[in-house]
């Protein structure tokens, strides 16, 4: 079921039982990023997603994203479900909007589980950003989708490949890219919650790709070092589980959330 509204973003629910809300990453959405698990995590949860401005059937933001903003909207979508109480999974960008939910609604939160993620952009991660953003905006996206192939894929899957297959995988998706990409990424460059992460309350799994260009595993460690008890799971997949490793994701997901009591 997808629903939007002028004052709500795009909203997905599947499933049912205990809340658990995904946060997208940039130049992504829920069926994106979420999509080839999906159906594993609606079958113990009532599964709540939300389309960022730009993204699936949300209109583009005529003013700049806040991190602060998208936690108001997944949370205001767990109201409008019914939902009191919800896990939170966060995908890239959507860790830090994860975290802002996590820090603003602690007695909400009942476990957090956050991949591929950071706290704050470094130099190299910031360059690969700009680019991103620089492309997107000029409309080089044939050239932009051949960029993310070599950030997003581990070096084995995509040495996997011939060129003759990136370019064809590239003009595939080159039309692909959500009109709010460039405001997104924009919002990547500009995140900071590093002052948040010791005010996490909820048990929290912090899942690092380690084959990941686009986010170092650097910084997926500085943010699971930060949070208070959190623990960490490797994944050897590149900034995309859902492509290259989406099963073991999903294990990895549900053996963290385990049983949940539903909300009453």
């Amino acid at each position: 079921m997808n629903t939007a509204s002028p004052t709500t973003y795009a909203r997905t629910v599947h499933g049912s039982g205990p809340g658990l809300l995904l946060a997208h990453g940039a130049g992504g959405g829920i069926e994106a990023n979420f999509g080839p698990i999906m159906a594993g995590l609606a079958a113990r949860h009532t599964v709540i997603g939300v389309d960022y401005p730009g993204s699936g059937l949300t209109p583009d933001s005529p003013t700049a994203l806040e991190l602060d903003l998208l936690a108001d909207q997944l949370v205001a979508a767990a109201d409008a479900e019914g939902i009191d109480t919800f896990a939170l999974c966060g995908y890239s960008l959507g860790v830090p909007v994860a975290i802002r939910v996590a820090v603003r609604h602690p007695r909400r939160v009942t476990r957090l589980v956050l991949t591929a993620g950071f706290a704050r952009p470094d130099t190299r991660t910031d360059l690969s950003a700009a680019i991103w953003q620089q492309l997107h905006t000029s409309g080089q996206h044939l050239l932009l989708s051949q960029f993310l192939t070599r950030l997003a894929l581990s070096a084995p899957v995509l040495n996997s490949l011939t060129p003759e297959q990136v370019r064809a995988a590239a003009e595939r998706t080159a039309a692909a890219h959500p009109t709010g990409t460039a405001a997104q990424v924009d919002l990547v460059r500009r995140t900071d919650v590093r002052t948040d992460l010791a005010a996490i309350a909820a048990p929290t799994l912090v899942i690092v790709t380690t084959g990941d260009a686009l986010i170092p595993v650097s910084l997926q460690h500085e943010l699971a070092a930060a949070i208070p008890g959190a623990r960490t799971a490797e994944l050897a997949t590149g900034h995309l589980p859902f492509v290259e490793q989406p099963s073991r994701w999903l294990e990895l997901i549900t053996d963290f959330l385990g049983p949940q009591q539903e909300d009453v």
